[in-house]
């Protein structure tokens, strides 16, 4: 109010443009376009005078006028000292007129600060005796106008009514609370327009694409009206649908509308679902479809609220159909890698469709139903069917296939126990074939580093995978009971063995790391280490040993799976082979070497501890002179330095290098003691008979003949065998063979290996259940000892516990019996099933 008036005149129209649009007065209602404007009352000019006194001297009272009025309308009274009327104020026109006029007698007044007030005085405000009233046909006329422009939105032609017209002939029905009617108006011709317009799609192409097309357009049609209806009635959805419970917005009552009528035209939504349905069964025959339209369409479902009953519901069972008849189709035709690799496609392909068109929402039924009929329901055909055909061809990709595939559907435990049927199967045929013994062992580390990879690769570290191997495995190599460990031992033996040509340290390491593998599924392990330590025993005295590194590694190893007490013999092996070396050195700087021994001929002689190493049997021989003259020596200077002890000499493992004086030139000859003592013989004889020879040496029979063997049958034959032939016979006669010649100076004349009779296999076993019956006696007084009294069912569980080996109980209760004999235990008297210790 800073500006001075005298005077001022105001127009109801003008004023009626800046009203609140909450405000609901007449004057308001007045300015609106659509009808003529209410007449101006008319007005005088309001006038205010004021004597201004500068020296304080008294102040004229204001006086307000006002125009007459129609009728009287209430007297507002107020105190101009309390508060001068706002302008802004929503009350009425005429309020505002006079807050005007009064405002330069406000502004007069405020540069008067120093005259103290005047008395109060009342200004009295008279309005309008009655209010304005609208015309009779307002609310018809406008609706008219609004109708046809809702009949032109839907008939797709031109609105003449400009469209913020529009837009204000809804907000003046709200604002004189005609909301109610204007919405149910509008519900009403938008349901006789979307009526009309879906049965127009009846009867329509019979083309289902065609079709689509127009059930397509009619929706986007609606979609693109409703909006803009929505657009004009925008006040309507601000206003009256908020404040009423219950009433659907225009968009939503558009889609309810939409519903409402396609169920009553069945026909267009079963022909709407019909050619969706057949459009997606057409690509997935391979034909190309227009997956836009789908995609509409779809969405029209969803917007709708009918997609799971109307669509969701008979795609899933169309799906299942269309997979069952495939899968069972394709299961006869196809193999399983083929097969698997269309599934794999295949739900691919249902994962893209839900991204491109269906709902997100059905992806998981979708994926669901066709994993079930191409997958569940042909589990135990594809593993019968190619399972064993995949693992013999070391199909990791299709292996891998399979895994990821069974994992969807839960079927890893099936797969699981055909990997486990399969490794039974295969490795039985391995271990069981005995033509193929001398195979076995590298046969089995191949087919475990195949599986292992299978583990890795295809069945991505799977612990239960892995404990099915372990199991499968320690089954099958238990099946020979005692023969895979003693070929187990073998086979290290062959690798450990001086002339392995072409294999690093770092390949004999890695090949007896898989060997040890093997070693942890037999049960019997005292078997490997009875036919162990005796191949050991000959590497290490006839200097076989391809590397002593080796062989102490190979001992750390077992010592790290069964502990000291497996390794402690084998490891004692060692130390009498380093000692003897020191004893050797010894006795070459002692007096009686020096001064006793023989001229020309070096010894070396092994020391072994008897509880460490296998059990020889005795072999005599009549030894050349100057070897028992080196024996006596060493004896006598042995015995001095360790006396109490006793020596027996093991000749038949003694070696030696003869120099040889042949008419075609000197070689040396390294051959076993049994070969040297025959050849020494010829040095005073040009031909012996077999039975002289026997009779001069005194070796026993057998080995006297596979000496022979080796001499005059073999590939070095210093000897000659009259008659000529692979055997010897009694009436054989052997001569020097002045014809000998090499290309090498020295030569090896190896021994006619005799394979391992049944004898001696079944010797050394038994000496393992000797051991074993040792064990078994020893965990029984154990037991006993400590529990004093236990039935005999609980004393045999116990013992299976402790007992690192298999046993039969049958072989349990033949060790009891010997211990009651024994007078360890004995049956109760009450119970003969019990038995009590006897300390």
């Amino acid at each position: 109010m800073s500006q001075r008036t005298n005077s001022s005149s105001t127009n109801p129209n003008k004023r009626s443009s800046s009203t609140n649009p909450n405000a609901t007065t007449p004057i308001a209602a007045a300015a609106s376009p659509i009808f003529p404007a209410l007449k101006k009352a008319k007005s005088q000019g309001v006038s205010c005078s004021a004597d201004g006194n500068m020296n304080g001297q008294q102040q004229a009272t204001p006086h307000v006028h006002f125009a007459e009025t129609p009728a009287l309308s209430p007297m507002i009274e107020d105190d101009p000292n309390d508060a001068v009327l706002d302008a802004s104020s929503p009350s009425s026109a005429f309020g505002r007129v006079g807050a005007t006029s009064c405002g330069g007698i406000t502004s007069n007044l405020s540069r008067k600060k120093a005259t103290p007030p005047q008395p109060t005085k009342k200004l009295v405000i008279k309005l309008f005796r009655a209010k304005p009233t609208l015309p009779s046909n307002f609310e018809e006329s406008t609706w008219e106008i609004l109708k046809s422009a809702i009949s032109t939105i839907f008939l797709k032609q031109p609105n003449p009514c400009d469209l913020e017209k529009l837009y204000q002939a809804v907000n003046n029905l709200c604002l004189h609370k005609l909301g109610g009617n204007l919405y149910q108006r509008i519900e009403k011709e938008c349901e006789f327009h979307i009526s009309a317009a879906l049965k127009s799609l009846v009867g329509q192409s019979e083309d289902l694409v065609v079709f689509l097309s127009l059930v397509e357009n009619c929706w986007q049609d609606f979609c693109d009206q409703m909006l803009m209806i929505r657009g004009i009635a925008l006040f309507l959805d601000r206003t009256y649908v908020k404040q009423t419970p219950n009433v659907r917005s225009l968009w939503d009552m558009g889609l309810q509308l939409f519903h409402k009528h396609l169920a009553l035209a069945a026909e267009v939504e079963h022909k709407t679902v019909f050619g969706l349905l057949k459009m997606i069964e057409s690509e997935r025959l391979g034909e190309s479809v227009d997956r836009t339209l789908l995609n509409h369409l779809l969405k029209m479902f969803t917007a709708l609220g009918i997609y799971p009953e109307s669509f969701e519901k008979p795609f899933l069972e169309r799906t299942s159909e269309f997979y069952a008849a495939e899968g069972v189709k394709y299961m006869q035709q196809a193999d399983v890698p083929d097969y698997l690799k269309h599934v794999e496609i295949r739900l691919q392909e249902e994962n893209e469709r839900c991204l491109l068109y269906i709902d997100a929402s059905t992806r998981k039924p979708l994926v669901a139903t066709a994993e079930r009929q191409l997958l569940e329901r042909h589990i135990s055909a594809i593993l019968d069917k190619g399972f064993m055909m995949l693992m013999d061809g070391k199909r990791i990709d299709d292996l891998q296939r399979m895994y990821l595939l069974f994992s969807r559907v839960n079927a890893l435990e099936s797969l699981r126990q055909s990997l486990n049927q399969y490794i039974r199967k295969t490795g039985q045929s391995i271990v069981m074939d005995e033509e193929k013994d001398k195979d076995m062992v590298s046969s089995l580390l191949d087919f475990k580093a195949n599986l292992d990879r299978i583990w890795e690769e295809s069945f991505y570290k799977n612990d239960s995978f892995s404990n099915t191997i372990k199991d499968a495995f320690e089954h099958l190599i238990n099946i020979r009971q005692n023969r895979p460990a003693e070929l187990i031992a073998k086979f290290v033996d062959e690798k450990l063995r001086a002339g392995n040509k072409g294999t690093s340290e770092e390949e004999l390491e890695g090949t007896l790391d898989k060997v040890l593998v093997l070693f942890r599924f037999i049960q019997g392990k005292d078997v490997f280490e009875a036919f162990y330590k005796k191949d050991l025993a000959k590497r290490l005295l006839l200097g076989k040993s391809a590397s002593i590194d080796a062989e102490k590694s190979m001992i750390s190893k077992l010592k790290t799976e069964c502990g000291s007490q497996f390794t402690n013999k084998l490891e004692g092996m060692f130390k009498d082979i380093e000692l003897s070396k020191e004893i050797n050195e010894s006795f070459k700087q002692s007096s009686q070497a020096r001064t006793k021994l023989p001229s020309g001929i070096e010894m070396s002689v092994h020391v072994l501890t008897t509880g460490y190493w296998p059990t020889y049997p005795p072999m005599d021989v009549r030894l050349p002179h100057e070897l028992n003259v080196y024996q006596d020596i060493f004896k006598e200077f042995y015995l001095s330095k360790y006396s109490g002890r006793r020596l027996m000499w093991q000749n038949s493992l003694g070696h030696c290098v003869l120099k040889a004086e042949f008419p075609k030139g000197r070689k040396e000859l390294a051959v076993s003691l049994f070969q040297t003592v025959v050849l020494m013989l010829f040095n005073d004889a040009q031909k012996l008979s077999f039975q002289d020879i026997k009779e001069s040496t005194g070796i026993e029979d057998k080995e006297l003949r596979r000496t022979l063997q080796s001499l005059a049958c073999g590939k070095f034959r210093v000897l000659q065998k009259m008659p000529k032939g692979r055997d010897v016979e009694d009436d054989d006669t052997f001569v020097f063979n002045d014809q000998f010649a090499a290309p090498l100076y020295r030569i090896k004349v190896n021994a006619i290996q005799m394979k391992e009779t049944i004898e001696e296999n079944t010797s050394t076993t038994e000496r393992v259940f000797q051991d074993r019956q040792y064990q078994v006696d020893a965990a029984i007084v154990r037991i006993m000892k400590t529990r004093k009294m236990l039935s005999h069912t609980l004393l045999i569980t116990e013992l299976f516990q402790q007992l690192k080996f298999p046993i039969k109980p049958a072989d349990l209760k033949k060790r009891i019996e010997s211990l009651i004999d024994r007078e360890y235990l004995e049956r109760d008297k009450n119970n003969p099933q019990v038995y009590n210790y006897l300390a």
